[in-house]
């Protein structure tokens, strides 16, 4: 079978379905043949998607060492070696190790979180082949199939309606509209876009009423649930922040290091001191001046912030997307299931003699009923009020239930919604069951726009009810029921302008009505006419979670801009945007709303201007968020995008993260996605931002903190080679310094908190460099106390009768205490040490602890002092030495003041 030159993919919604039927060579009552289905599927290929190929564990180890700070290292321990250095050489290899085993571990653990969060469900299918009905694994259809569909299942593949039963089939998933859809067979124009292609099923979509039969007609990738996979492949995956701005350090510093390197041998040749210990020492200063700690403390920095991300239901898929949503500049989030609950819920009901309002969220049946003045609406006191609860909780064909610890529901949304208000009153359906036993139902079909039921055991005494559309309701009635439980004739423009009013903020209308008795014994739709009574209105919404608002106005307080993107109706995207701060309710400027069609319109000149000032997209298409993501990157913008349909995965492979909910979400958007929220709230976004922020500021300070020493080290190198004079820190003593300080002190600043206001202060710009120029004026400024102080204290002890190996003992220790004095000014790079509290970080005390520990080993124990070249110190060098601390902790508290004072200056 080949597709005919005439009809284009996916385009099957333009022709009529026996036309399907004739151009997929099958048969609208038999399907295929046994034969001929397998032969297509040896055509086709199953009915599923490629499986993405994940890295094996040999790259992925190799991936661990791909950083250029880990080549000069590598390089340095080989030479090392060569030069049968061999303590040295296994430092430096154990450092290297070590950062390769953190980092696959953490990346193993990212994963393994991620399948914990899969549910991987088996998919059947009703196919009829030959004439006969069968069950068959889904992927095994194939393009022709005649497959057959009921409330529950699961629609296997794309097909083409040919027969339907009041179909409603929920597509949000892959078009985001909250509620279900209509479906018939009607032939459609060849622009009617996805969302409104109402005689197709597609893959994915989950049938919520009523049933059809459907011929296949894409399978696997060529399904539109396929196309949106190819999207997610092209989709450029880019480097986060961090990672972008860390390579780029990494290089300068490794040009860097490798010059001072090559000048200080080049020196040392000139003075003619000898090549090999020349050449040792240009080894010696490299190893010094390279941050050995960056790779893992980023790894562990990023590892805690995961972490912490976790802890407040955030999971994270690749480590530097921990920092990229502290960088981000523009949150893209999704309406259905992220801002709202995705959980229909009425919020008001009208009668004819009053409004009443709703409280409660979701399909948790807690709840009450108020006036609108806030005092009890007692539902005994109001006939109407009950009958309209009582229309929408028996006249329903859905059902509420209670598993592991969670309210959920089976059949349609706004049915479901219908009868969670009546529970909050106690009408239950077992009560409601048992009261009012149905007999007789005419189903709700998209011709109708109503549904009906007769309820009674007793032909005299039965009861219709009804609910549906306002405006078919209405015709249907006439009389209005009031709250005595009298009936008055109906004021048809009264309940039109209480719809409309309803319908303005956004909420979905449903009118109930009802008749008492019955009169005939059948129910039929000639019988309805003109007998009813209205009860009331019921107006629902899928309302905003709870904590939205407040988190959006938190990210607007942090600078950071939320625009909304769904695939559902403008009006109704409109009021939740309105209602969780997205939008300005008094908002003038309707292009602040901007539609799929409307953005279709738009010259390529006009689409980033207009992406950049709207807030709200509504009825978009996948390729359409995509471009709305691309548009806003080429503005500079750090953009997260969240979403859980499948019509999202493009986008969220796209962004510069994408965040996918864990509990609603497809398994496509999970894929494609960077985070994973366990709780589908927006709210815990806005918590992660946080906690991006605070992992970007504990790497900026480790980085602060660590550089002066490994410059330092490198200068206190080359100056001694220029001056032809002993080395007052010999290459071993690096390693240790390095070694044991990068654990014991900088690695505790990867669990400072979090300083105050950090959600209050405006997005890093993504153009600035990881290091400002205010703090590479204080590296150099700690590096240059460092080597002035160490030549000071190294002459002063050698002038004083010290030995060479006590100066150099001495000089070891001043590097180690001058940073831990350091450290402590670097828990903040704007506020003193004693501003944000001494003791707020106790690992910060206990790493300070160990240190010293370490430094009295190192410095009298006996095999130490024959391993590293030490001696033991006197009380007196220890006062010097911290007198030495003591005063350039003083110098760089009047930097910090000098800097801060300038800048609010500058502010101001």
């Amino acid at each position: 079978m080949t597709a005919p030159d005439d009809a284009a993919p996916n385009s099957h919604h333009v022709l009529p379905g026996h036309e399907v039927v004739l151009l997929l060579e099958t048969d609208a009552h038999r399907g295929l043949s046994d034969a001929s289905a397998r032969e297509r599927l040896e055509q086709f290929g199953p009915n599923a998607l490629p499986e993405p190929r994940g890295a094996g564990l040999l790259l992925r180890i190799l991936r661990q060492f791909h950083h250029p700070l880990i080549y000069v290292l590598l390089v340095a321990g080989a030479v090392t070696a060569a030069l049968h250095e061999y303590i040295d050489s296994a430092v430096i290899f154990g450092v290297v190790l070590v950062n390769a085993v953190v980092g696959l571990i953490q990346e193993s653990r990212a994963e393994a979180a991620l399948q914990g969060l899969r549910a991987m469900v088996h998919t059947d299918a009703t196919v009829v082949r030959d004439g006969r009905e069968q069950v068959v694994a889904s992927d095994e259809l194939v393009p022709g199939d005649l497959v057959r569909v009921e409330a529950g299942d699961k629609v296997p593949a794309d097909m083409r309606l040919l027969r339907e039963t009041e179909l409603r089939v929920d597509e949000s998933a892959l078009t985001g509209e909250s509620g279900s859809v209509s479906k018939d067979e009607i032939v459609l124009p060849e622009t009617t876009p996805v969302a409104d292609r109402r005689n197709m099923a597609y893959s994915g979509t989950l049938v919520t009423s009523g049933g059809g039969v459907g011929v296949v007609v894409a399978t696997g990738a060529e399904t539109e649930i396929g196309e949106i996979h190819r999207l997610v492949g092209a989709a450029e995956v880019l480097d986060t922040p961090l990672t972008a701005k860390l390579a780029w350090f990494s290089k300068i510093l490794t040009v860097g290091i490798l010059a001072l390197a090559a000048a200080t041998f080049a020196i040392g040749l000139l003075r003619r001191q000898d090549a090999v210990e020349t050449f040792t020492a240009a080894i010696a200063l490299a190893v010094g001046a390279i941050p050995e700690g960056l790779p893992a403390a980023v790894t562990i920095t990023l590892a805690i912030g995961v972490s912490r991300m976790a802890r407040r239901k955030a999971v994270i898929r690749r480590l530097p997307a921990v920092e990229t949503l502290g960088s981000t500049t523009i949150i893209c989030t999704d309406k259905t299931g992220t801002l709202t609950e995705n959980q229909m819920t009425v919020r008001e009901i009208w009668t004819p003699d009053t409004t009443v309002e709703v409280s409660g969220s979701g399909y948790t049946p807690d709840g009450e009923i108020r006036h609108r003045d806030g005092t009890p609406a007692p539902v005994q006191a109001n006939a109407a009020l009950r009958w309209s609860l009582l229309a929408g909780a028996a006249c329903n064909d859905a059902s509420l239930t209670y598993d592991d610890e969670r309210w959920d529901i089976a059949g349609d949304p706004t049915e479901a919604a219908m009868l969670v208000v009546a529970a909050k009153t106690g009408l239950t359906t077992d009560h409601v069951g048992v009261r009012l036993p149905r007999v007789s139902t005419i189903p709700f079909s998209s011709e109708r726009q109503y549904m009906a039921t007769a309820h009674g055991s007793d032909i005299d005494d039965r009861v219709v009810l009804v609910k549906g559309a306002v405006e078919r309701v209405l015709d249907l009635c006439e009389s209005e029921m009031h709250a005595d439980g009298s009936r008055g004739p109906i004021d048809r423009g009264a309940v039109l302008r209480a719809a409309d009013a309803l319908a303005a903020d956004g909420l979905r209308v449903l009118a109930t009505a009802m008749r008492s008795p019955a009169g005939d014994a059948d129910l039929t739709e000639d019988g309805l006419r003109g007998t009813l009574t209205l009860t009331g209105l019921q107006a629902m919404l899928d309302p905003p979670r709870a904590a939205a608002t407040s988190a959006v106005a938190a990210c607007h307080s942090a600078g950071i801009t939320v625009k909304m993107i769904t695939g559902d109706h403008a009006r109704t995207a409109e009021s939740i945007a309105g209602s969780v701060g997205v939008l300005d309710r008094d908002h003038s400027d309707r292009q602040m709303v901007l539609t799929g069609a409307q953005l279709s319109a738009l010259a390529p000149e006009e689409f980033a201007d207009a992406v950049d000032a709207a807030d709200v997209f509504a009825r978009v298409s996948p390729e359409q968020k995509l471009r709305l993501v691309e548009a806003l990157q080429g503005r500079g913008h750090i953009v997260a995008m969240t979403g859980d349909g499948v019509n999202d995965a493009p986008a969220l492979r796209q962004a510069s993260i994408g965040v996918a909910m864990g509990r609603g979400g497809t398994e496509v958007a999970k894929d494609a996605a960077d985070m994973i929220l366990t709780d589908d709230d927006f709210a815990t976004i806005e918590a992660a931002v946080e906690e991006g922020r605070g992992v970007f500021d504990n790497l900026t300070k480790f980085i602060t903190w660590t550089l002066p020493t490994n410059i330092g080290e490198g200068l206190v190198i080359l100056v001694a080679i220029a001056l032809g004079t002993a080395l007052p820190i010999l290459p071993t003593q690096i390693l240790w310094i390095n070694m044991t300080t990068a654990v014991a002190l900088g690695l505790m600043l990867a669990f400072e908190p979090k300083e105050a206001g950090i959600m209050t202060r405006p997005p890093r710009d993504p153009r600035q460099p990881l290091l400002t120029r205010a703090l590479v004026g204080r590296i150099l400024l700690v590096s240059s106390l460092l080597v002035a102080g160490s030549w000071a204290l190294f002459e002063w002890e050698q002038a004083h009768g010290a030995t060479l190996t006590e100066a150099r003992t001495a000089a070891l220790n001043l590097f180690v205490v001058v940073e831990a004095f350091y450290l402590f000014s670097c828990r903040s790079l704007t506020h003193s040490a004693w501003r944000i509290g001494p003791f707020t970080n106790r690992w910060l005390v206990v790493g300070v602890a160990v240190q010293a520990i370490a430094q009295l080993a190192i410095t009298y124990l006996p095999v130490m002092n024959t391993v590293f070249q030490t001696a033991p110190l006197d009380v007196g060098v220890w006062l010097r030495i911290v007198g030495i601390a003591v005063l350039a902790s003083l110098v760089v508290a009047a930097e910090k003041s000098v800097w801060a004072r300038r800048e609010t200056s500058r502010v101001h």
